[in-house]
């Protein structure tokens, strides 16, 4: 299985009542929505999640990394690599506010 993070979401309304898949969607970019993101079922819960695809962000995080180590970088630290998900993440959930003051240096 992939070794990265699986990302599962899930979110409430103004009303505290679960959101519908289309309410799902409408915080995903369209890039991503039903092929980076789908909605399925949590493995430990008994309802629906919007689930981030581990193979999706493992070849992008692969790909941020081996550009670091060739442009110098001799590793990413992992407190580094945290936030360089992240910041992957927010390209695909564009609707969640993150703090950028940690500087990657790569």
């Amino acid at each position: 299985y992939y070794q990265t993070p699986r990302v599962w979401l899930f979110g409430y309304d103004e009303q505290g009542k679960p959101l519908t898949t289309r309410q799902i969607y409408e915080d995903i970019s369209e890039d991503h929505a039903k092929k980076t993101v789908t909605i399925d079922p949590h493995p430990h819960l008994a309802v629906q999640h919007a689930s981030i695809h581990p193979c999706k962000h493992a070849h992008v995080m692969k790909k941020i990394i081996e550009r670091a180590v060739e442009g110098g970088r001799r590793e990413i630290r992992v407190d580094q690599y945290l936030v360089i998900f992240l910041k992957f993440m927010s390209s695909v959930l564009p609707t969640i506010e993150y703090d950028y003051t940690m500087s990657t240096d790569i």
